[in-house]
């Protein structure tokens, strides 16, 4: 097992003491770095990038390469999973993503199997080149963050075929028919769970849940639709390896509402938009979980003391951390980072993040 030279965010997410508030970003391996398009454009495609582990190791170090990050994520896509099941992913230029067979009818549904787990061997043989490319002098740089999307947000896109302002074809089968949503979500929740497990064996040391659309659902709705099968994953999940605790993060994009029973999901952290005050949450969680989060991505539109003036008050609002005491925040945007950040603003923000970070713990 090598050492890991900085593992404050592993120890952030366990609730353990940390000398200050460890930062990654959403889509922190993006297209507003230069050097990332560059290996796009060799790549050929958006697909030919996250299918091939040499591509895939490149552009997930070429962020830590410029800023002094706390953590490696995996590139890859949240829908690889279903593109295993045969629906056809593809990125048109200019659009979101498309399946070309969409989940529309009963036979559909009937027809719909987990995947085998070798048509992702792409996924695992990045996360151990990753793993590998880490290590200098002996010791690996940061640890590395495996994800998958969750099961309802997976289903949203396998119904729809592609993006969507509403998602009317995935609510019109949850309401029409909850049977046949029912079965895509318990086929989705045994997919995710092996593939993240298969991450981990692989040598992901931290794996996140990524419920972007379970805010989409109504009260009620979400609790059953979503967080239960966001749950059933987490029960699957291998939480050892290695020797060491692998935390899970699940993170719902406007889950607010939500948040005590989230903490009840076996999840080690939730993640939090910027719609949240951190402070508040941190009240409704107590010693449940950690937070990871939450600043809004288009401060980082704004100059370098507006970014360090707004990180500093998401860091005030998690509210005062005594020597020693297990804080349990992670700081992350609330959402991905914008294709549109000025690169350089990124150092702004984790020169503030770091320095305030650490006068809160004085």
């Amino acid at each position: 097992m090598t050492p890991i030279a900085n593992d404050t965010l592993l120890r952030a997410l366990l609730r353990e003491p940390t000398d200050y508030t460890p930062l990654w970003l959403m889509r922190q391996a993006g297209r507003y770095l230069p050097e990332y398009n560059a290996t796009r454009a060799r790549a050929g495609s958006f697909l030919g990038l996250a299918q091939n582990p040499d591509y895939a190791t490149e552009v997930t170090l070429q962020p830590l390469d410029r800023y002094a990050l706390d953590a490696a994520i995996l590139f890859s896509d949240i829908l690889t999973v279903p593109d295993a099941m045969g629906l056809g992913l593809s990125f048109a230029a200019g659009e979101g993503p498309r399946f070309a067979r969409p989940l529309r009818t009963e036979a559909d549904v009937a027809a719909l199997r987990a995947p085998d787990l070798d048509r992702l061997r792409y996924v695992f043989d990045a996360v151990a080149q990753i793993r590998r490319a880490l290590v200098r002098d002996g010791s690996q740089r940061v640890p590395l963050i495996g994800f998958s999307g969750s099961p309802w947000t997976l289903a949203c896109y396998m119904i729809e075929g592609s993006g969507s302002d509403d998602w009317r074809q995935a609510k019109t089968m949850m309401y029409a028919r909850p049977d046949l949503m029912h079965r895509v979500l318990e086929i989705n929740a045994q997919a995710v769970a092996a593939y993240l497990n298969a991450q981990v064996a692989a040598g992901a040391q931290a794996v996140m849940l990524f419920d972007s659309w379970g805010g989409a659902l109504a009260d009620g709705a979400f609790q059953t639709f979503s967080l239960a099968y966001s749950r059933r994953v987490i029960e699957q999940l291998v939480r050892e390896h290695e020797g060491r605790r692998v935390p899970v993060i699940l993170f719902t994009k406007g889950g607010g509402p939500w948040l005590d029973a989230m903490a009840d999901s076996g999840a080690d952290a939730l993640g939090v938009d910027w719609t949240v005050n951190l402070g508040a949450a941190r009240a409704r969680v107590g010693d449940r979980v950690a937070l990871q989060g939450n600043l809004d991505p288009s401060v980082l539109f704004a100059p370098p003391e507006r970014i360090a003036e707004q990180a500093r008050s998401v860091l005030d609002s998690f509210g005062p951390i005594a020597p020693g005491q297990a804080a349990g925040h992670v700081f992350n945007l609330g959402h991905g980072i914008s294709q549109f950040t000025p690169p350089e603003h990124v150092d702004a923000l984790v020169e503030a993040v770091h320095a305030h970070s650490r006068t809160l713990r004085r």
